[in-house]
């Protein structure tokens, strides 16, 4: 760590030796230490009272075995885990992702970045995140099930309304949030709708939620070409992923009039001139459950690229939504000399610190993820709030109240890097904004 701040430098020492071999969760700590040495020099208070020593370390991490059995009668055991990290500011709030890559770090770094985006939208939800090892691809809808009724045997123990209130992510979409509040049911005996989010809309879901994630980061980057004087008229736009939060961040770009010229998947990336056809895609990804390889196949004015990467393409903003790290300095560069200039985090933490730095050094307007993506859980507190009203509200209602929510995360974080001597430092401003408000509320609980 190259910070001069002797108890910031010893509190990531102290990350490194108490998380060994966790890199994904040394980086996510590494960004926010960082961005803290104006902070504590201006509010020693925070230091003094341990709070940024206590904050990296979760409040509960809970690691378990999922054991289950698959269509051919054998019994497959994968792990289970969820990282209560902070309650300071209400129940812990955040995804469970299933994924072959999943593992404690990974889950660490994600409920770690969880306090601060859920922070910054202002609702009173605390940080947390879950997963397992499982991967659902190429798996039937009943092996799909049984994993979910196991996971939820023993994570049920541990949520509640007011406890913990987990949603989807990666591999977790509204499939699996049924099958998992089903097994949270029937164990105990309650319809307690508020403590899963991302629900069915006949079961107590919100709507925009499916949209909320890839909505939100577009109308992040809105108020980043307004602060420019521009608008997204004729921008040219590449999305990474093709799930959800790809796939409506790509429509709401177009219905703001840009246009998105590439997606991806694990398997390449289409290119196509003439615009993504959303609906197409949709038709690909959510219905055939197929590969991007298949849009290709079915719309003549686009290519199928197996090799290289989608940031080959030149662009006006990039909008990296797949996963963590996968926008790397090589990549930037290519970005850079294609020119790009601005770049939002619609995944957690997708551009490594090397990819971070040259676009700071050229220039490029970076939105970090935890600002940029935090529509998905505001949307979420959203539905709690429906939950706990026994109420429903119109599309065009909860939309304008994510809008509302995300325009003002996005001049938050402008105002505090304003703040703070960091001007037009959008990453720094999210972390710093995020952290005050956790840490003033755990200065006014005591030692928690």
């Amino acid at each position: 760590m190259s910070h001069p701040n002797e108890t910031l430098r010893d509190i990531y020492d102290e990350v490194l030796r108490r998380n060994a071999g966790e890199a994904e969760f040394h980086q996510a700590a590494l960004e926010v230490l960082e961005s803290l040495e104006t902070v504590v020099t201006k509010h020693p208070e925070y230091t003094d009272s341990q709070v940024i020593r206590r904050l990296v370390e979760p409040e509960r991490q809970i690691i378990f075995r999922v054991p289950w059995v698959d269509d051919r009668g054998v019994v497959q055991v994968n792990r289970g885990f969820r990282v209560q990290y902070s309650s300071a500011l209400g129940p812990f709030k955040g995804g469970i992702r299933f994924h072959p890559s999943v593992n404690l770090g990974i889950v660490k770094f994600l409920g770690f970045e969880q306090i601060f985006k859920n922070s910054l939208t202002g609702l009173p939800i605390g940080g947390g995140k879950g997963g397992s090892d499982f991967d659902p691809k190429g798996r039937s809808t009943g092996e799909v099930m049984r994993f979910c009724q196991s996971f939820m045997t023993e994570l049920h123990r541990h949520l509640g309304e007011y406890t913990d209130v987990p949603a989807g992510d990666i591999g977790v979409g509204g499939r699996e949030i049924g099958y998992l509040f089903g097994q949270y049911k029937r164990i105990t005996n309650r319809y307690e709708s508020g403590v899963f989010t991302g629900k069915g809309l006949s079961w107590g879901g919100s709507r925009v939620r499916t949209e909320a994630t890839g909505y939100g980061t577009v109308y992040f980057v809105d108020e980043m070409l307004k602060v420019r004087g521009e608008s997204f008229d004729g921008k040219r736009v590449l999305v990474s992923g093709s799930g959800n939060v790809a796939i409506y961040a790509i429509e709401k770009v177009h219905q703001l009039g840009g246009i998105v010229i590439g997606c991806s998947d694990s398997g390449g990336y289409v290119h196509d001139e003439a615009g993504i056809d959303v609906e197409l895609l949709k038709e690909v990804k959510d219905v055939r459950r197929g590969r991007i390889s298949e849009y290709a196949d079915l719309r003549p004015s686009a290519s199928f690229v197996a090799q290289g990467s989608l940031w080959d393409l030149p662009c006006d903003i990039a909008l990296p939504c797949a996963t963590q790290n996968e926008l790397d300095g090589d990549h930037a560069a290519t970005l850079i000399r294609g020119g790009v200039s601005i770049v939002a985090e619609g995944a957690n933490m997708p551009c490594t610190r090397v990819a971070l730095q040259a676009f700071a050094e050229a220039g490029v307007r970076c939105a970090p993820g935890k600002a940029a993506n935090a529509g998905g859980v505001a949307t979420s507190a959203l539905e709690m709030q429906q939950n706990a009203a026994r109420d429903s509200w119109s599309f065009e209602h909860t939309e304008e109240r994510l809008e509302e929510i995300m325009r003002g995360i996005h001049d938050r974080c402008l105002s505090t890097a304003d703040e703070y001597g960091l001007p037009g430092n959008y990453a720094a401003g999210a972390n710093i904004a995020g952290f005050i408000k956790v840490a003033d509320a755990m200065l006014a609980l005591g030692v928690i």
